[in-house]
């Protein structure tokens, strides 16, 4: 069922949840009786759908479903010039604190308090209806758990400790509550999730499908909590930490019961109890519900585009967006389209370059989600590497007539969790316990075969490649690389790296990647000069591994229409071969890839004055002349050749700013972090304002670097008597 459908029966909603306009306070008691609400399916269908439409509203469709979900070694969009104030660049570039008046991060977290305290509405309204036994009734209760449990993985990750609501608010209750530690919350949604599992529908049987909460979902929602809970996360004191390392995590409000797979009763409280437990909900899904990946990767973000929905597939759960009532896939995420016949676009999601050629040479998922192309006027563009973007959603490619004014309310759905999560969770969970046994290697070797199905090199890049992952360190780093390959866009990898603690370290890694590439398209001047290549090699010893990865990409337009495959790529990832004018004479026009990670400043000094970027020399009749500068700080001058000229030329080789403003939060741009992302966000100043008791004390803002990014010189190489 659509969300149209969802939307005309909202009416009795407002009559018993709280106040959208303010969180902190319950504008009145309900006005119509629960046992009202409560006392049919209908009514308590009407009051779920309460929940899901705030899926529509924009702090989720926009910021939490993607652009909020950057920048990362995955994902990751520039922010401009000057640091950010109000603006959603400042969480793209890990400096939060600028943003504490932002509207949206207060629309953001009131959007989500709203639904928990929606999705507890209804919990308790079914808990005591007289016929919140019946199956109906408990399904839509385990809706509503898995609605507020989702909320608040949003929640923790984005806002790390933050306000618990465990049941639903009565008149009179305080609900200006202080922040409640991250693995507390974690604990007690699972605790629910448990509960009220065995009592949901499989999605294939349910009404609404994977457009609502199914047990198909709850299950891997409670082996993706576990992992959270098993993980790390920022603390107060502005360290990451797991929940063992700081709290007393036998304390009942730490540990969750539930049946394991040989139906005994289990208790989880350390890190290894929850990993034990996600590989049981992993495992439980795969006996009681077990499906295969569909043969194609495109084709269930195909479905999406096609706005067909299939239950018992790949997709686990979608958010069911409808067209022209909410929905940005295609419009902040996806392919950019301009001036096109299928609306425009303003994406603000993108995909690092560095992680398009992370990419195996065969591997199918590539040319599926990183979009090297763009639409404009109806016709295909190549993109350069800083343009790279999210190709699974392309609004060009929709299905429906969306229309050339069209740009937000695509209807196009998103999803929240695929098979191959479960897959992977459970090689991830398993290699924890027990190392990359037998069952580990099974579930990744799916995963990849379906990436390299139609390889020439599949035995290498499938069996070869598994078998080869003989530690537990190895497996890991395995998995962390897989996760990347298949949910890039998807909004995953910002909190996989925090639970895993890999965010500060593959800030690094990426912003290491790219200078490194970048500067082997200027090897050939650095290497003319002794000192600049001694302090290259100094720094960057692993250039060298980068010389063979492409300055441009070649192509050739095929047709002038709206298809991608109308351009034919004469080099996709590596250095061709020929010198760019012969590749210009051949008809290929080129896109700036490795060339836009550094940047050169050329500057001209003479007698001690530097005259800035303007410098020229004409030779003539065995005279040459200088113009230095620009009026009214410039100098012409005209001197014998071969004679002295006085004039140094001076080539300083940086970071570009695109990578130096990526995460210049973290380190200013210089690769000098403390090793902590301060990726959590500030709780803003309205909703401090109304509170007695929240604050952003800790967490990193005070560490927060907040300047413009410094670019990270790589070499200097001053040319003398130039």
């Amino acid at each position: 069922m659509k969300l149209k459908n969802i939307i005309i029966a909202l009416a009795a909603v407002g009559a018993i949840t709280t106040s959208c306009s303010d969180t902190l306070n319950v504008s009145s008691p309900s006005q119509m009786d629960q046992d009202m609400v409560f006392s049919s399916t209908e009514f308590a269908t009407n009051a779920i759908n309460g929940v899901y439409i705030l899926f529509c509203e924009d702090p989720y469709t926009s910021r939490m479903c993607g652009v909020w979900m950057q920048n990362t070694d995955v994902e990751a969009e520039v922010p401009s010039a000057g640091v950010p104030a109000s603006d959603r660049r400042a969480v793209w570039s890990l400096q939060a604190p600028a943003i504490t008046g932002f509207n949206d991060v207060y629309n953001a977290w009131n959007n989500n308090l709203q639904a928990i305290e929606r999705a507890n509405q209804v919990r308790a309204g079914i808990d005591n209806s007289a016929i919140g036994k019946q199956d109906e009734m408990q399904q839509i209760k385990g809706e509503a758990t898995c609605l507020k449990a989702f909320r608040y993985y949003l929640m923790c990750g984005l806002w790390g400790d933050v306000p618990y609501y465990d049941e639903a608010a009565k008149w009179g209750d305080v609900i200006d509550k202080p922040r409640t530690d991250k693995n507390v919350i974690y604990s007690r949604c699972l605790q629910q999730l448990v509960d009220i599992e065995p009592n949901m529908k499989w999605s294939d049987v349910n009404t609404g499908g994977i457009e609502r909460m199914s047990r198909d979902f709850a299950i891997g929602l409670i082996a993706r909590l576990a992992l959270f809970r098993a993980g790390y996360g920022l603390t107060a004191d502005g360290t990451m930490k797991r929940a063992d390392e700081y709290l007393d995590v036998t304390a009942d409000s730490l540990s969750v019961t539930y049946k394991s797979l040989s139906g005994a009763e289990v208790t989880a409280s350390s890190h290894n109890d929850y990993l034990q437990m996600a590989k049981d909900y992993c495992q439980k899904i795969l006996q009681m519900k077990p499906r295969d990946l569909n043969p194609d990767f495109y084709t269930a973000f195909e479905n999406e585009m096609n706005y067909t929905v299939v239950n018992n597939s790949e997709v686990l759960a979608e958010v069911a967006f409808v067209q022209n009532y909410g929905g940005d896939v295609g419009w902040s995420i996806g392919v950019p389209n301009t001036s096109c016949s299928n609306g425009s676009t303003t994406i603000q999601v993108g995909l690092t370059p560095t992680y398009y050629m992370s990419f195996a040479d065969n591997d199918s998922r590539r040319p599926i989600t990183c979009a090297n192309y763009n639409h404009t006027a109806d016709t295909i563009q190549a993109a350069a590497a800083t343009g790279i973007k999210v190709g699974k959603w392309d609004r060009g490619l929709a299905a429906k007539a969306l229309g050339k004014d069209s740009s937000k309310g695509t209807g196009i759905n998103f999803p929240l969790m695929r098979w191959s999560d479960i897959l992977l969770m459970l090689a991830e969970a398993e290699n924890e316990l027990n190392g990359p046994t037998a069952l580990a290697k099974e579930c990744l070797t799916k995963v990849r075969a379906r990436a390299f199905s139609n390889s020439p090199t599949y035995a290498d890049d499938v069996t070869n490649y598994v078998n080869s992952l003989t530690s537990k360190e190895a497996f890991f780093n395995a998995i962390v690389n897989e996760r990347a390959w298949e949910f890039g866009g998807e909004g995953l990898r910002k909190f996989d790296l925090v639970r895993w603690n890999l965010y500060a370290s593959k800030i690094e890694e990426t912003m290491r990647t790219m200078l490194c590439w970048g500067i082997n398209h200027y090897y050939a001047d650095i290497e003319k000069d002794e000192d600049a290549l001694a302090q290259v090699l100094r720094d960057y010893p692993e250039v060298p591994n980068y010389a063979n990865w492409a300055n441009k990409l070649w192509y050739a337009k095929q047709a002038n229409n709206n298809d991608r495959f109308d351009i034919k790529w004469y080099n996709t990832k590596y250095k061709v071969e020929y010198e760019d004018a012969v590749m210009t004479a051949d008809g290929w026009a080129s896109v700036n890839w490795g060339s836009q990670l550094i940047k050169r400043t050329r500057t001209y000094i003479y007698n001690g004055v530097d005259y800035g970027t303007t410098g020229s020399k004409v030779e003539k009749d065995g005279m040459v002349t200088y113009s230095l500068g620009t009026a009214p700080n410039n100098v012409e001058f005209t001197i014998t050749k071969g004679d002295p000229s006085g004039v140094t030329r001076k080539d300083v080789y940086q970071a570009s700013d695109y990578a130096t403003r990526l995460y210049r939060g973290y380190s200013n741009g210089a690769l000098k972090g403390s090793g902590v992302a301060p990726y959590i966000l500030p709780i803003g100043i309205t909703t401090l304002n109304a509170s007695e008791v929240l604050d952003n004390s800790g967490y990193c803002f005070d560490k927060t670097q907040m300047g413009e990014g410094i670019n990270v010189d790589v070499a200097t190489i001053n040319t003398e008597n130039w």
